[in-house]
């Protein structure tokens, strides 16, 4: 049998000392990696041949950061800090080469080398408030002294990434090689001067840094280590580098611990867990070349933007020509707010620009690979387009629906090939929002799912696999969400009590000034779909309803739960205190109070509850999928994880506990999860659950 190739190599070209790394996928910095860099440093600098070393990832690698899969694992030596240590105190010259990507612990060990090559895909970046930490083996002390204090709490703290280009430019990279990167590292090692960044002092005259705090905490989102970042960086200017390096450890182990790193830590691996379908382990996606849109409004418009972003021609269908003209207007001016804002220079935005083609003629979808529909949100109106999109898209084509709530199987079922056909719910703005919710009809073929898959990672969206019902994961959950947050205000609380429970909780808003936003019909409408099967012994709480027959539909009309002066601020307004007064008079409730807690527990319990039964159905394949959905689509805090990672820390006893609160308050439909009852039982949660 082969003896395993360790993960660490050593070769001696000349008089330089190659290291090796070789750990796929990406040289992840694993207790092996660790102990074999530390090994090949030691013995190297040991040996008198050797006049320099090279510390090279391979083609296109160099370290992309920590084995997060260690991180919830007791330490284990060697630690990062030694490796990098060993390095820095090497008394012969290291030189990095990096050919791709060189972020976290990667990052730190090449700022403790002498020289830093790259090639032209390097990339560089002190990446660790993302999982709810600092750097954690010299980042935080090395990268000031290089690049000043501002630029470092910038770049730490919104944890940026750095192309080859900008690197160079701000000093990470000391040069950027066209050629042979390796050989050009072994060439130049033996000159190399020694240049330890921990004996460098801080660059003096770092006016920027206040405004860098100031833009780093408005950005914080609740991410304690963004706080601790600052603090530690600061301390470069005023301690030894030894002394800052026990303040960096000392913050770096005790974020380790908390419960915000630990959510982080779940949704990383849990948006890595999301693609992995079963039964599609095998299966190869079609080809995607042209697509098409059809329905040039809001969502259309935007589902084009997305498309155009990923690289896409796309072909946008309308009605008739000037409705085409109005969609192309509506992706100009998309195009024309990223210009403004910074995020494309004109000449991008005018390219992807030109990437769509706005039309009447359905014949132009003969030619698609992909037909997205985004029209009105009516069944009858959906079907209608896809009678006629069988009859002209070609064979193979695949399908798709942007429903939000309906059913696609009935959707499915009025063309001649119900295999082809998906659901694919973006949410708006389409162009911006991550989550791609990819919903699966019972005939899908396998190989339309793997398409969808495939497109939401060429387009930069987080998929997440749904099952076929109303509403599928997260507006099936969404939903309940809502009917509670209703009866919480008829049994007492005021909405702006609800949102603020909310918000302090971790959300950018709250329910009811996201229900003005969104507009107050639009869930109308879903409601009065659904009025004829409602069970008799549910809750009802109307107040939404004669909002909206107020005409008050939120702040596109400057009323709806709150009142809206001319510049979109809100308030409290006593048409809706006197709705609810009147609501709570008919069914003789004598309203009480909720404390902030109370709030926050009661509807993260329906949350988790609704969320059981769709697992239990299939129409979820894990916990942490719901988690992906309301984190990247409703906004639910990441410092906390998703609603059934929060239940869990909860715990579910506690859990069940609130639901059977829910229940007796909400009538049907919120009866607790037969699921959440067994887990909760058995002292489970649902994170270790799986579906047999």
């Amino acid at each position: 049998m082969d003896a395993v190739t360790p993960p660490v190599t050593v070769a001696r070209q000349g008089k330089v000392g190659v290291i090796a790394i070789e750990f796929a996928p990406v040289n992840a910095l694993s207790k092996a990696v660790r102990q074999g860099l530390l090994d090949a440093v030691r013995a190297l600098e040991a040996d008198p041949d050797v006049a320099a070393l090279v510390i090279s990832g391979g083609p296109g690698r160099f370290i992309a950061g920590a084995d997060i899969r260690e991180m919830s694992q007791p330490p284990d030596a060697p630690f990062l800090p030694d490796v990098v240590a060993a390095i820095d105190a090497c008394a012969k010259p290291v030189v990095a080469a990096i050919a791709g990507a060189a972020l976290g612990g990667g990052c730190e060990i090449a700022l403790a080398c002498d020289l830093r090559l790259g090639g032209p895909k390097a990339l560089m970046g002190l990446t660790e408030t993302r999982l709810g930490l600092i750097p954690g083996a010299g980042g935080t002390q090395r990268l000031p002294r290089l690049v000043g204090v501002a630029q470092a709490i910038a770049l730490i703290c919104e944890g940026r990434v750095l192309k080859a280009g900008d690197a160079l430019a701000l000093g990470l990279l000391d040069e950027v090689v066209e050629g042979d990167l390796l050989a050009e590292a072994i060439a130049r090692a033996p000159g190399v001067t020694k240049r330890r960044l921990s004996e460098l002092p801080v660059p003096a005259g770092d006016d920027g840094a206040e405004a860098a705090i100031a833009r780093a905490r408005k950005g914080a989102k609740g991410v304690p280590a963004i706080d601790e970042a600052i603090r530690v960086i600061r301390a470069v200017g005023e301690a030894e580098f030894a002394t800052g390096l026990a303040l960096e450890r000392a913050a770096f182990l005790a974020l380790r611990e908390s419960a915000e790193a630990k959510a982080l830590r779940h949704l990383f691996f849990a948006e890595r867990e999301a693609g992995k379908v079963p039964g599609l382990e095998s299966v190869a996606p079609r080809p995607l070349e042209a697509v098409a849109v059809i329905g040039a409004g809001t969502m259309g418009a935007g589902i084009a933007v997305a498309l155009a972003d990923a690289g896409f021609s796309v072909t946008l269908v309308e009605r008739d020509g000037v409705a085409a003209a109005a969609g192309l207007q509506r992706v100009a001016d998309l195009y024309a707010r990223q210009v403004k804002s910074g995020r494309l220079t004109d000449a991008q935005g005018v390219e992807r620009r030109a990437r769509v083609t706005p039309t009447a003629d359905w014949a132009s979808l003969a030619a698609a690979d992909l037909v997205v529909e985004a029209a009105f949100e009516d069944l009858a109106v959906k079907a209608d387009i896809f009678r006629r999109l069988d009859a002209v898209a070609k064979p193979g084509a695949v399908l798709a629906t942007n429903t939000s709530y309906l059913d696609l199987d009935t959707i499915a079922a009025v063309t001649s090939r119900p295999q082809d056909v998906v659901g694919l719910h973006f949410f708006a703005p389409a162009n911006v929002m991550k989550l791609l919710e990819v919903v699966r009809p019972a005939l899908a073929a396998p190989d339309v799912i793997a398409t969808a898959l495939a497109l939401a990672k060429k387009m930069g969206k987080q998929p997440v696999v749904a099952g076929n019902c109303d509403g599928f994961i997260g507006n099936r959950i969404y939903a309940l969400y809502r009917r509670h947050a209703e009866v919480l205000v008829e049994d007492g609380a005021s909405p702006q009590e609800v949102d603020a429970a909310l918000e302090a909780y971790g959300f950018a808003m709250g329910i009811f000034a996201v229900s003005d936003m969104s507009g107050l019909d639009i869930a109308y409408a879903m409601r009065k779909r659904r009025a004829a099967a409602r069970d008799p012994a549910e809750r009802y709480v109307a107040i939404a309803d004669r909002l909206v027959e107020q005409g008050r539909l939120g702040r596109k009309t400057g009323a709806g739960w709150y009142a809206y002066d001319a510049v979109g601020d809100k308030s409290a307004d006593p048409v809706v205190e006197a709705l609810i007064a009147e609501s709570r008079a008919e069914k003789a409730i004598v309203p009480r109070s909720f404390t902030p807690e109370q709030i926050q527990r009661r509807l993260l319990a329906v949350m988790a509850n609704e969320g059981a039964k769709a697992l239990a159905e299939g129409i979820a394949l894990r916990a942490s999928d719901i988690d992906l959905a309301f984190v990247h689509g409703y906004g639910f805090p990441r410092t906390r994880g998703g609603p059934m990672w929060a239940a869990d820390q909860m715990g579910l006893r506690a859990v069940v506990t609130e639901v059977e609160a829910a229940h007796a308050a909400g009538g049907a439909g919120s009866e607790p999860a037969p699921l959440l009852l067994a887990l909760a039982r058995d002292g489970r949660s649902f994170a270790d659950w799986r579906k047999a």
